[in-house]
């Protein structure tokens, strides 16, 4: 019993020793923490005499449970500049970089004090209000106080191109498009930002920005000299081929999104009809989603509406996959009326599966005949006019054609008319 009571008499004055030990650091941790939190600079000089400031706080803070009213303490170990990072402590930053602290101390996860402020950027609101309204100016502020601290990291040595260490392998612009913090690339790139570099997957941001259709953010890239005709390695995709996708798809039909980043990308020279590793291109894509506004932008644009992928396909075979697109018989005629030669097999000689379906019968009959019937000379030059000038061209031509000879070359017949009557 009594060597009992004398155990846990020794245990219990070890724990206080360690109390003892543990009470002034947890109290440096908590006020360098409150500090940093409340910009207090000479606060912050003093306790880094005490605490180097390049090691972690360890501190409690609040924490709610499930959404519920109920709040309890919890650890949290952070850098001291990561912790102003986070909060857009802009002075906290400021003193802690004067002092030592390394912006390039990453922590857990591999993360360094750029992406976290990039994970942290302020949200922009989207909802439109009164100008000089007090939540407006209060977003605007919060906007502010986020560039201040990026441009102070960025004078402080901050490695702009540092890539963070996971699967993804992003550079600090590929995170600024993935969590849409748009007001940083422009200041990225004036720092040294390698506006075309690549991730794990070989995309550069443009690849990204496009795919999200985030005109905004296609426009700077492109303004800091990104390759809008760089192909992805592995697939051969380009920017143009990905804004078509996310165009062409059904949420983007929905929401009518992505003309105008298409059209920004072919105004800067992105190539309309270029193959990626299957041989698809825009045109392909465009058709095989059915979505007309997409596919007369592309053939404003001179898309060639006849080029074949690797398997042979057209861009008619890839519109008749889809029974969907088979019934909108005014676009099926526009592109049956640009398409020579008219290809509808592929390589192995199969036929689009949407013609395949029972109900397209006599239209399978029908287009297998005019693309059996051999074109005339002189259809054969309206065609080549009509996709050598385009509908960019089209008005152009008119006023250099006789208006009988325009009519003709650009005049469009129904279905039922050019499946009749053959080509035009």
């Amino acid at each position: 019993m009594g060597n009992i009571v004398k155990r846990g008499s020794k245990e219990l004055v070890a724990d206080g020793a360690k109390s003892l030990e543990e009470g002034p650091r947890e109290v440096i941790h908590t006020r360098l923490y409150e500090a940093i939190m409340t910009e207090n600079c000479a606060a912050i000089q003093a306790l880094l005499r005490s605490h180097p400031v390049n090691q972690p706080l360890t501190v409690l803070t609040n924490s709610t449970s499930c959404g519920l009213l109920l709040t309890q303490k919890q650890k949290q170990s952070i850098i001291p500049l990561h912790l102003a990072a986070e909060h857009r402590k802009a002075q906290s930053l400021h003193c802690l970089l004067e002092h030592g602290a390394d912006p390039e101390v990453r922590d857990a996860r591999g993360l360094t004090t750029l992406h976290l402020m990039l994970l942290h950027w302020p949200i922009t609101s989207t909802v439109q209000t009164k100008p000089g309204n007090r939540i407006q100016k209060l977003l605007a502020d919060i906007q502010n106080n986020a560039v201040t601290c990026l441009r102070i990291l960025c004078e402080h040595g901050a490695q702009v191109n540092a890539r963070v260490n996971n699967s993804h392998k992003h550079s600090p612009l590929h995170l600024a498009i993935r969590y849409g913090t748009y007001p940083v690339l422009s200041i990225l790139a004036q720092n040294g930002a390698q506006v075309n570099a690549i991730n794990e997957s070989s995309m550069t941001p443009l690849h990204m920005a496009a795919d999200i259709l985030n005109k905004e953010m296609m426009e700077t890239l492109i303004a800091c000299g990104a390759n809008v005709n760089y192909a992805v390695p592995f697939t051969g995709n380009t920017a143009l081929k990905l804004a078509v996708c996310a165009a062409s798809s059904k949420a983007g039909r929905v929401l009518a999104a992505g003309l105008s980043c298409i059209r920004l990308l072919l105004i800067h020279g992105a190539q309309v009809n270029v193959q990626d590793h299957k041989g698809q291109t825009a045109i392909h894509e465009a058709c095989f989603a059915g979505r007309e506004t997409v596919i007369d932008l592309l053939l404003e644009f001179e898309a060639n509406i006849n080029i074949l992928t690797k398997n042979g396909e057209s861009p008619i075979h890839m519109y008749l996959q889809r029974s969907s697109n088979i019934r909108d018989t005014a676009l099926l005629a526009k592109l049956l009326y640009r398409s020579y030669p008219l290809r509808l097999t592929n390589n192995q000689g199969i036929l689009p599966a949407g013609l395949m379906l029972s109900e397209f019968q006599l239209l399978r009959e029908s287009l297998i005949k005019l693309s059996q019937k051999p074109f005339s000379l002189e259809d054969i030059c309206k065609r080549n006019i009509r996709n050598m000038y385009g509908e960019r061209y089209k008005q152009h031509v008119k006023r250099l054609l006789p208006e009988k000879i325009w009519n003709s070359v650009y005049g469009y017949y129904d279905l039922a008319c050019l499946l009749k009557k053959g080509p035009p």
